[in-house]
């Protein structure tokens, strides 16, 4: 393969027509650049998606053009330093200004962040028309950077013991940026974990959450600002929100999170200048490709949210409801003193007919089920046991709804149908405690409602369980918090 981008043609020694042929000082270099923009965009786009901000990031690479140009006034040159702090304080105006607007209550989150980075990005524009008409800022190199030539432009340090080391200048500012970053959620950890899952329980407890938010929005903004240079917007945009929601996808933790955050942010800076040398195109599109395609993968394959995952839960919650009907069907059959068949399946219960026959294969492999002489099938002991269980639930949710809506008994059985599968051993329990000892005997039709002895309500089920443990007959019960409650959603907006 042949070079026809004249930038990577410049990094190939030799002829300059292999990709391979890059050199290596250059390519440990290029990947250097990227992996501390991107480890530093990944660790605080994890808090960015907690606190959902995440398009701060893209707001910020609008919002930097006023603070671009006025420093350009200020300095009356094109200088790294005063430009960088001009973009700094743009974007944390920006930042700023949104919070602002947004805590009036009358705009919301969203729509705050939008009016302020389109009226910054517009008050550039004009001022870059009206006052540097003919200054090259190079929109193009904020937008897609340029990676793979930071190796080109290099600064000499001192070397201990004598000589010098030569090191990419666009370096230097997003390792700072990492450095802060670092600093940042080592020391704070507990206080932004707290702000940005529970601000107001933060505040209550006497955290500056104001000052905690506005440091974050420091080093967020500097950080941005500080990888546009070498990386362009477009990567730093998708390394501050990909790689974090990837993450997301994955686990629950955030300390887990972070980590895989950052996972999917080093094998996307490899990856990307890997496939952007080899199929000769830009390498901070091609990073961010790469990371979407991590994303994409999350998706599909993640165990906890992903569609594959999702799919087989519904095929899971599917098959134990078509087993949980034929167990219900042969249980009302055994209490008739009727033998059930085969031939008679397909038009019981709420399934289909071929989803009733895999169930009941499914029953027989288990030995919950037996087959009789011809096409009889009658339950055994443990099969009994189950399908009593399913019986029992529809029938105290038929007592249930009858006792507390006004339905005709005709329209109990289609909801009870469905309701069953989901109840279990406590909230038959809970139900019996509300229909209270004498109402429990048979369900709104006369059917007979099969008790276990563990399942009895005691004397006090008249009395609900909240006035039982005001009168200091039962001790409260700790607070069982739900899977992703390290990962709360907070309101909290920039």
């Amino acid at each position: 393969m042949t070079f026809g981008n004249a930038t990577w043609s410049a990094l190939a020694q030799g002829d300059g027509t292999n990709w391979w042929d890059i050199d290596p000082i250059t390519v440990a270099w290029t990947l250097a650049v990227a992996l501390t923009v991107n480890l530093s965009c990944a660790i605080l786009g994890c808090f960015l998606v907690v606190r959902r901000m995440s398009l701060l990031g893209d707001a910020i690479s609008h919002a930097v053009l006023p603070g671009l140009v006025v420093a350009f006034l200020l300095a009356g040159r094109i200088a790294s330093g005063p430009m960088f702090i001009g973009a700094t304080l743009a974007g944390l105006f920006t930042a700023w200004a949104s919070r602002a607007l947004a805590s009036t209550g009358r705009v919301r989150d969203d729509a705050s962040l939008g009016i302020v980075f389109t009226t910054m990005f517009a008050l550039g524009v004009v001022l870059i028309h009206a006052y540097a008409d003919n200054v090259d800022l190079d929109p193009g190199c904020v937008l897609y950077g340029s990676i793979e030539l930071t190796s080109l432009e290099r600064i000499s340090l001192p070397w201990p013991g004598g000589g010098t080391w030569s090191v990419p200048r666009a370096l230097f500012a997003p390792l700072l940026a990492l450095c802060a970053t670092l600093i940042l959620v080592s020391r704070a950890w507990n206080e932004l974990v707290w702000t940005s899952f529970d601000p107001g329980h933060a505040a209550a407890a006497g955290l500056n959450v104001e000052r905690i938010h506005r440091a974050f929005l420091v080093v967020t903004a500097a950080t941005t600002v500080a990888s546009f240079e070498a990386v362009g917007s477009i990567l730093v945009v998708a390394m501050l929100i990909v790689p974090a929601a990837c993450a997301r996808l994955l686990t629950s933790r955030l300390e887990m999170m972070i980590i895989l955050a950052c996972f999917v942010g080093a094998f996307s800076a490899v990856g990307g200048f890997v496939l952007a040398a080899a199929l000769d195109t830009n390498m901070a599109g091609m990073t961010a490709g790469v990371a979407g395609g991590f994303f994409a993968l999350a998706v599909v394959g993640s165990p906890s949210q992903g569609v594959v995952a999702r799919v087989w839960r519904r095929v899971r919650l599917a098959a134990r409801i078509a087993d949980e009907d034929v167990l219900a069907w042969l249980y009302r059959a055994d209490e008739r003193g009727r033998i059930a068949r085969v031939s008679e399946l397909p038009d019981r219960a709420t399934a289909g007919g071929s989803a009733l026959r895999n169930a009941l294969g499914r029953l027989i492999r288990q030995g919950q089920v037996r087959r009789g002489e011809g096409d009889a099938l009658h339950l055994t002991q443990g099969g009994r046991e189950a399908g009593e269980a399913q019986v029992r639930a529809h029938r105290l949710w038929e007592s249930y709804l009858d006792r507390h809506f006004d339905l005709p008994l005709d329209h109990l059985h289609d909801p009870a149908e469905e309701a069953e599968h989901y109840l279990g051993p406590d909230l038959q329990r809970q139900i019996l405690a509300e229909l209270g000892s004498g109402s429990i005997d048979a369900d709104p039709h006369g059917a007979t409602i099969p008790l276990e002895p563990g399942l009895q309500p005691d004397r006090r089920s008249t009395v609900p369980q909240k006035f039982q443990s005001s009168a200091g007959e039962s001790e409260p019960s700790s607070v069982e918090l739900p899977d992703e409650s390290n990962l709360p959603k907070a309101t909290s907006s920039p």
